[in-house]
């Protein structure tokens, strides 16, 4: 096989000067975010005080290309080492004797090793054009507190992050990382806040939650004028800044000459995904593409598998407005899985719209066959995956097993959000047989609904 077929790279001149926003795309509006002592739709202006003003505008923003800052794309290429490559994955296809072919996205290569670096660099700039002097953010593996830290340390901002307690304990590398890069780091739930001390009054050994840590953030917020919450996932202007890897595997896939059948990428609040997929579904909107989207999370933490489509909290104290989500219930107690960047009750509103209308198709894995799948993926391919990124791991090697039994040759495409040589605690577990797998038998959600 040519040694050009196996990566793909751009120049980078070729980073995206826009990133693509799905909402004029979408098959039906988003619901509005509601306030939640009225039931009335929240004004946009009211959220600038916990956001910058831009990110606010770019939240309900109906343009379908924003144009990136040319101090973001200068910083995409000089911090985040953009263009990012993609590969194929021609040895696990070997392995596996499929027809199909796989190639994924490799976000690892940032300086914190995952793609949430693209949307902290855009965050940390917005807010330091409007003169804010601190940011606070929540984080669960702690990728996405890495990426803020850093960002920040570009932009010379302050940072503060809330890391949900199992994570603290299980990847204390991440939290170490995030201090080398100038942030102040807290397990959540911590004593600093209201909000810890009453889930620390009734668990004092309560492993924390995403919700849990984004009601500290918020809560820490308002007590500064000077700072605003930044946000790794879940809200639009998040997921249309991670496009960029999306309209860069466009560009990569083409020079590959294929465009894939299916595509797919784990999901914790749906950032990683949508970034990689959303220039793609886009096609399959107006009708030139019939490609599946696959969308995979954990079966600890159910939110479109299993979950309702309804409004409800996006933090675990009830301090943000009602969003409508596929949701387990923001009252759902998240297993401590090592897999914490999935570990949130629910997922992006845009995301639930289409789950709703079958463009996206969700699967759910137990964590012990994600870490059996990702471990093949590392002896093969020589990367070890994220826990995160395992999710998809799993469901691409599901998909070209599948193909191999049809004989139907088809191509895959998944993005490789993060790399886990910070995460190597869970794959120590793992072949010591001490991971355990977690299935809710009910969620809090339906139990608030009135049915299961």
């Amino acid at each position: 096989m040519a040694l050009d077929s196996l990566r793909f790279d751009l120049s980078p001149s070729e980073v995206p000067t826009e990133w693509y926003n799905i909402l004029p795309d979408l098959p039906e509006r988003v619901p509005p975010p509601l306030d939640p002592r009225t039931g009335e739709p929240v004004d946009p202006a009211s959220l600038e005080r916990i956001f910058a003003r831009e990110l606010v505008r770019q939240e309900t923003s109906m343009e379908r290309f924003i144009s990136i800052p040319p101090k973001v794309r200068e910083a995409y290429v000089a911090l985040a080492r953009r263009p990012t490559p993609l590969f194929r994955a021609r040895r696990l296809e070997e392995y596996l004797g499929t027809p199909a072919e796989i190639y994924y996205k490799y976000e690892g290569v940032t300086p914190t090793g995952s793609h949430k670096v693209n949307t902290a660099l855009a965050q940390a700039y917005y807010n330091k054009e409007q003169g804010i002097e601190r940011l606070v953010t929540e984080t669960g593996a702690g990728q996405w507190g890495s990426a803020l830290a850093i960002a920040g340390a570009y932009f010379d901002l302050k940072v503060r992050v809330y890391m949900t307690r199992s994570s603290y304990k299980q990847k204390p590398y991440r939290r170490t990382l995030m201090q080398l890069y100038g942030a102040e780091v807290y397990p959540s739930p911590s004593d600093r806040t209201s909000v810890g001390r009453r889930f620390l009054a009734e668990d004092p050994e309560h492993p924390g939650s995403l919700g849990i840590a984004i009601s500290e953030a918020i809560e820490d917020v308002l007590s500064d004028e000077k700072a605003r919450y930044s946000l790794g996932s879940v809200l639009n202007h998040v997921l249309l800044h991670q496009t960029v890897i999306g309209l860069e595997a466009r560009k990569q896939l083409d020079e590959a000459g294929v465009y894939p059948d299916v595509f797919v990428g784990c999901v914790g609040g749906g950032s990683n995904f949508a970034g990689f997929t959303y220039p793609f579904v886009r096609d399959r909107l107006k009708g030139s593409s019939d490609s599946r989207f696959i969308a995979v999370e954990p079966r600890a933490s159910p939110s479109m598998t299993r979950g309702a489509y309804t409004y409800d909290y996006g933090d675990s104290a009830g301090l943000t407005p009602l969003l409508k989500m596929h949701t387990v219930g923001h009252e759902y107690k998240v297993p401590p899985i090592h897999a914490g960047g999935l570990r949130y009750h629910g997922v992006a509103p845009t995301l639930s719209i289409l789950v709703n209308h079958g463009i996206v198709e969700p699967v759910a894995y137990h964590q012990t066959e994600v870490f059996a799948a990702a471990s093949l993926f590392a002896r093969l391919e020589g990367i070890v995956p994220a826990p995160e990124t395992a999710h998809a791991v799993k469901a691409v090697i599901d998909l070209a097993i599948k193909a191999r039994e049809e004989g139907k040759r088809i191509v895959i495409a998944f993005n490789f959000s993060g790399h886990g040589l910070l995460d190597l605690q869970g794959y120590q577990d793992f072949i010591e047989g001490k991971l355990s797998d977690y299935e809710p038998e009910e969620l809090p959600i339906h139990k608030r609904l009135g049915g299961s």
